[in-house]
């Protein structure tokens, strides 16, 4: 069984011992049973990870850190997921797996045919959930480093920074006629932008064309949402990056 991780916003110095945050205490605790001398690895985000033993206090936890290290589980791409956001459980999944396979930063975007209407605040609460789904996607496939969920932009908002995206810019759009694969390898970052569920409106299409965008097909069959991006990513890091 893998030593159990655990993503901890804040300091971890080897040779210290640390209180877990109650919600991870709980988790490791309440959750997965985790007994006294137990190994764990905590990790903040900024690149590294401790190995440590567990100790209960109470209800509580804290961990015996040990010695830090910085394994290499980075993409050598620097991918930016441009995702329309897509209901419920399907965004979940595509920030989830996206995370798997290397995504460096995440940008959802309310589209014309985007079918869920976010306000102000539940725009802000969906952010700070898929958030939550990163981290969890971290812990889980061993990535130290947390990719940034961007705050939720209308379509036309995003794409006056569009200009802003260095490196490669693609498309996902069943209607083209390039693939992936038609493609030279990318010089610098790359930006991936998939639409809702409905896809893109052909208004949508044609600015982000004007912009810059290289318009891909993933073949003849057309993806789910949940899926499109997805299989661009292991595509792009098969062809051109650590898969």
């Amino acid at each position: 069984m893998p030593i159990p991780r655990f993503y901890c916003a804040m300091p971890l110095p080897p040779g210290r011992q640390v209180a877990l945050p109650d919600a991870v205490a709980r988790h490791a605790v309440g959750v997965l049973r985790l007994r006294d001398g137990d190994d764990v690895i905590l990790f903040n985000g900024d690149g590294s990870e401790c190995v440590g033993q567990l100790l209960r206090t109470g209800k509580g936890a804290e961990v015996v850190l040990k010695a830090a290290c910085a394994p290499a589980r980075e993409s050598p791409l620097a991918i930016t997921l441009v995702q329309g956001v897509s209901s419920g459980e399907r965004m979940d999944y595509t920030l989830q797996k996206a995370v798997e396979l290397g995504v460096a930063h995440i940008q959802p975007v309310m589209m014309r045919r985007t079918i869920v209407r976010l306000d102000d605040n539940k725009r802000m609460k969906r952010r700070q959930h898929w958030q939550g789904v990163v981290i969890a996607a971290c812990e889980q496939c061993g990535r130290n480093q947390l990719p940034e969920v961007a705050p939720i932009l209308d379509f036309h908002d995003w794409l006056a920074t569009a200009g802003a995206h260095e490196g490669t810019r693609l498309l996902l759009d069943p209607e083209a006629s390039t693939r992936l694969r038609d493609l030279l390898s990318p010089d610098g970052a790359v930006t991936l932008l998939a639409g809702p569920e409905g896809g893109f409106d052909p208004g949508e299409r044609e600015l982000l064309r004007r912009a810059g965008f290289q318009p891909l097909s993933l073949g003849p069959r057309i993806l789910r949402t949940e899926t499109a991006a997805v299989a661009a990513m292991a595509v792009i890091q098969g062809l051109w990056g650590d898969l």
